[in-house]
């Protein structure tokens, strides 16, 4: 999935760099390239955001989707680098009360 670059290991956590359009047509491909990638090797995810340019509600339900798998095992998640149009979207949903947005 082009939307989903898998960075590797940045400190103690799994990167993974983020980019285009990420919405119902293809959110459950974003889901599955970062669970597989994540079952390798559990550990903490930061979302490198930058070049995300747009996300629907699917998405953001993804994203809690994640998050509850990850924290499930004991790590954390953190978005980084969110333009402030879909920053925007986070605050609104309060979806910054349980996860790290940078």
């Amino acid at each position: 999935m082009e939307e989903v670059k898998i960075i590797g290991k940045a400190g103690d956590a799994l990167m993974i760099g983020l980019s285009g359009d990420i919405d119902l047509g293809n959110a459950e491909a974003f889901y599955q390239a970062v669970m597989d990638a994540y079952k390798q090797a559990p550990t903490s995810i930061t979302f490198d955001c930058e070049s995300l340019d747009f996300i629907d509600s699917t998405t953001l339900g993804t994203f809690v989707k994640i998050l509850k798998a990850v924290k499930s095992d004991g790590y954390q998640m953190k978005l980084v680098n969110l333009q402030p149009k879909i920053k925007k979207l986070f605050l609104i949903c309060s979806l910054n009360s349980i996860m790290e947005i940078a």
